[in-house]
């Protein structure tokens, strides 16, 4: 049994042979069991003799040897070899005849050797954070919107700044492909930054009770794809006229929204957020540069088949995002899977070499996770699936997903200690 060379990094063939004395062994073991419940005409269970079983199942006794041998003598010579498998075996050249040994190649990935250099020399873009007087005066101008309320309108017509509160239906114009949109009861602004011009210009001047009908175009980049380029034509039923009321910035408001005495408490308030989340977005971007920088720096050959790996946790993350923004199964059915892997190759190649480099710096600075933050990862996972932890932890624990979890929790904290430790 002898591995045989190869200059790829990470491929590895074994050639190995299972003496025939052990295949032997096997299959009288296996002619043994086959005795014990075969069922055959003229013979009594049990009682039909080693020579009919070998006769009548020699291809079903043949596949159960190779089944029973062939991964136990492959994990026996990776071992003897001191190599770690990161793939299942291919076998190839299989060599099955009675009283011979048994032989095949088994080929398969291994981890490559990875030397980490330069990590301690790395440097993370660390901005000044700030945030200034408009953009806590933006924050609470939202904040005043969503207080609004809308007082009814009497005696005069739509005009710039009212809010048209209508039924509508839009019909794809004919000869254009698309799905009718109907709404029963909307808040249409006259003027409106996001209001489309064509509803402004035939809404402007109407009162409760007037019907419109008008085209509307919808530009290219229309956010909503359904409607992108196409021309609607809509019936608009005006309902009412309403007026905007935003509450006034005081004291008074300030206690209507939380735990707060004052508007200058509000203040405080928002500004500390804005900071906490600047600094985060700066932390996780200067991360990321990191991480970059680490795999420029660090090339070496991955294991396709961790990268296969990774690419489909890639399309199952994004498969499940897509059905929780409502993509119907039947249309997730019909994409491309095949351009959708290809799409995420490249980007699962860098994950996986990031992982492996973080994996090798942690090694080097004895960076370990504690029992603890599995049971804190445990528990906020519980929390959103409103599950027990008991249940959570049996279910990662089945799915192997333990491992990945500390995985994933030892890689972060290795990427904290670089980015903390580049000044």
């Amino acid at each position: 049994m002898s591995p045989t060379e190869t200059k790829d990094a990470t491929k590895r063939e074994l050639a190995i042979e299972i003496p025939a004395a052990e295949v032997t062994r096997e299959t009288e073991a296996l002619i043994v069991k086959y005795q014990k419940v075969a069922r055959l005409p003229g013979f009594r269970k049990g009682h039909v003799p080693a020579s009919i079983i070998r006769q009548r199942f020699s291809e079903d006794i043949k596949t159960e040897v190779v089944e029973a041998l062939v991964p136990r003598y492959f994990r026996k010579e990776a071992d003897k070899q001191g190599m770690i498998p990161v793939s299942q075996p291919r076998v190839t050249d299989l060599h099955v005849h009675d009283g011979e040994p048994l032989r095949f190649k088994a080929s398969f990935e291994v981890m490559p050797e990875i030397t980490v250099t330069g990590y301690k020399e790395l440097r993370a873009e660390k901005p000044e954070i700030t945030v200034t007087e408009e953009e806590v005066q933006h924050s609470l101008d939202h904040l005043r919107e969503q207080g609004a309320t809308y007082a009814a309108i009497e005696g005069r017509a739509a005009a710039d700044g009212d809010f048209v509160q209508a039924a509508l239906d839009g019909k794809p114009k004919e000869g254009v492909e698309g799905q009718p949109v109907h709404m029963d009861d909307v808040l249409i602004e006259i003027g409106g930054k996001n209001t489309m011009p064509e509803f402004t210009e035939h809404l402007r001047g109407a009162s409760a009770g007037d019907e419109r009908v008008f085209d509307v175009v919808y530009p290219a980049d229309t956010q909503d794809q359904r409607l992108a380029g196409k021309t609607f034509v809509y019936t608009v039923k005006v309902l009412s006229l309403k007026q905007k009321n935003l509450p006034e910035l005081n004291d008074a408001f300030a206690k209507e929204l939380g735990e707060f005495n004052s508007i200058d408490d509000v203040k405080a308030r928002i500004r500390q957020n804005m900071e906490e989340e600047k600094k985060h977005t700066a932390e996780r971007e200067g991360k990321d540069k990191l991480v970059a920088e680490l795999v420029k720096r660090n090339e070496f050959e991955v294991p396709e088949a961790l990268v296969e790996h990774q690419v489909d946790l890639r399309i199952e993350r994004g498969l499940r995002a897509l059905a929780a923004q409502g993509m119907r199964a039947e249309d997730i059915k019909k994409m491309d899977l095949n351009r959708l892997r290809a799409g995420q190759r490249d980007q699962a190649v860098q994950e996986v070499k990031a992982s492996l480099l973080l994996d090798k710096i942690a090694d080097t600075e004895k960076i370990e996770v504690r029992d603890e933050e599995i049971d804190h990862e445990i528990e906020s996972l519980a929390k959103q699936t409103q599950q027990t932890s008991e249940a959570v932890r049996a279910r990662l624990t089945r799915d192997g997903a333990l491992d990945r979890i500390r995985t994933r929790i030892r890689n972060e904290k290795t990427l904290s200690y670089l980015y903390d430790q580049s000044a």
